[in-house]
């Protein structure tokens, strides 16, 4: 047959072999994930490690570019609005914006790095996985301050993390006293 008429092979016309498909071949009767079979269907600490580092970074800058915005303004109050001023204050928010980014960035890479190698050595992913994780965090990062810096930086950690597993938790504790107060 020649153009525009029916194709030899398949019955269907020569303008695209897609076009004409069965909707029961389109039909779906499972969920589909990305994941091999039996993997599971959350992400590990190694996958939200880039998320975490990530945030951390995006809200250091963002704060640290408002506290230099509020510094800036502060210190360049007695000048009258001028080039040299906003140069100052503009200065003083990429400063800080970059002080705050590299400052929770960093804190953001130990605490996932020792997260993950705590989950790989334990085997388990809980809530110690994450005190342990910021406590070894908080000191490491004062380490330089001497053994109080250490102590500091420790406590800080267990302290910060602690109240995120208190909260992350919060319903299955609040569960659990429940059940045992009946």
């Amino acid at each position: 047959p020649g153009r525009g008429g029916i194709g030899p092979l398949t019955g269907m016309s020569p303008l695209s072999p897609y076009l004409n498909l069965d909707p029961r071949y389109l039909v779906q009767d499972t969920d589909e994930f990305i994941l091999p079979t039996g993997a599971n269907k959350t992400r590990g600490r190694f996958e939200l490690a880039f998320f975490t580092i990530g945030g951390c970074c995006m809200t250091g800058a963002a704060f640290g570019a408002l506290n230099g915005l509020r510094l800036g303004l502060k210190e360049t109050q007695n000048m009258a609005w001028s080039k040299p001023r906003n140069v100052q204050i503009l200065n003083m928010v990429t400063r800080q914006g970059a002080l705050w980014a590299n400052t929770l960035g960093s804190l953001a890479l130990l605490y996932s790095a020792f997260g993950v190698i705590i989950e790989k050595t334990r085997g388990a992913e809980d809530d110690l996985n994450t005190i342990a994780a910021g406590t070894l965090t908080g000191m490491l990062y004062k380490s330089t301050g001497g053994v109080r810096g250490i102590a500091r930086g420790g406590i800080a950690g267990l302290t910060l993390t602690g109240l995120y597993a208190l909260y992350n938790n919060w319903e299955h504790m609040k569960g659990s006293i429940a059940r045992q107060s009946l």
